[in-house]
């Protein structure tokens, strides 16, 4: 009896501590590797590419030998990009394709008809929606009326426009997947970002409710919901040094190495972050009750955080303001 309690405890303590080192849910955490024959010689169709997670994924995709179109505002970033990237169809197969989500429906159908075009008898086979946009901190009833026109036109209304107009594609050729980077704030209340947080759910429920009509149809979505990353401004420099040093953040490299083992395993949702956000996701999923409660707590001590550039991630959070900073 003792030996067996023993090998309980054991067991137990094994569980706690990966889920207390963990960068990923548990699920996520079992797939050890890319399935690469997912990814080599697919058509790969990557928004916000220009830098930060984007330009990762790019460069790691290209490494495993996906056929590669590279979509954001500005081109000449986009060339840059274009330029680092290595692999089986990399760089001079690589196409840019310069997009501005924002820009109303005709131009994105242009987009999409050209992006279908690219690649001799192959359309996309995958499609990235990375591109977003995201404001500065800031309450819930500080919000703009621009803010928030902006926010969804690139987040949401964008977004979901061009899966409208390629998923007709896809559809007709019996396959394809649109792996789609939202984010914690989409599963759990984000004090400061409601407008950001607000674009992610909407997110979220759409490509849950698309995957659900279309599944059987041969279209896969994989909805990755990373917390705080640590991202690059374009030029390789990180952006950290606007933030708290103490703020634990998930390398770029690391998010986009766990968004294409998601998207290779076909998981249809992902959550990639470190603790606290990780916990907090899961107590929000299974005891909402007892989530919402915490983020009640953290709330106004979150936003005093952000005013003063302090970590908005602490557990300190929910003691107040003394034990935060």
């Amino acid at each position: 009896m003792m030996i067996l309690l023993f090998l309980l405890f054991l067991g137990i303590s094994a569980l706690l501590f990966k889920f207390i080192t963990a960068d990923g849910d548990f699920t996520l955490m079992s797939k050890k590797h890319v399935k690469r024959d997912e990814i080599e010689d697919k058509v790969v169709w990557i928004t916000g590419a220009s830098r930060g997670i984007g330009e990762i994924l790019a460069k790691q995709l290209a490494n495993l030998g996906a056929k590669l179109i590279l979509s954001a505002r500005n081109e000449a970033e986009l060339e840059r990009v274009k330029a680092q990237l290595t692999g089986k169809h990399a760089p001079n197969e690589v196409q840019i394709l310069p997009l501005d989500l924002a820009s109303g429906e005709d131009s994105l159908r242009q987009a999409v008809e050209k992006a279908e075009s690219f690649f001799a008898r192959s359309g996309v086979d995958i499609m990235i929606h990375n591109a977003a946009f995201e404001r500065p901190k800031s309450t819930a009833l500080d919000v703009t009326e621009e803010s928030l026109q902006a926010t969804f036109d690139v987040n949401v209304f964008g977004t979901l426009s061009l899966t409208r107009l390629l998923a007709p594609f896809m559809l007709r050729r019996g396959r394809g997947q649109f792996v789609v980077m939202s984010s914690a704030a989409g599963k759990a209340p984000a004090p400061g970002q409601a407008v950001y947080s607000a674009s992610k759910f909407a997110l979220n429920g759409y490509f849950h409710t698309l995957r659900s009509e279309l599944c059987q149809k041969g279209i896969k979505v994989t909805v990755v919901c990373p917390g705080p990353i640590e991202t690059s401004n374009g030029s390789g420099a990180t952006t950290s040094t606007k933030r708290s040093s103490s703020e634990k953040r998930v390398s770029s490299e690391r998010c986009a190495e766990l968004t294409i083992i998601a998207a290779s395993h076909g998981l249809k949702e992902a959550w990639i972050s470190y603790q606290p956000v990780l916990a907090v996701m899961y107590l929000v999923q299974y005891m909402p009750t007892m989530g919402y409660f915490l983020m009640d707590k953290i709330g106004g001590n979150r936003l005093e955080a952000a005013a003063k550039k302090g970590n908005t991630y602490s557990l300190g959070l929910i003691f107040g303001k003394r034990k935060a900073t």
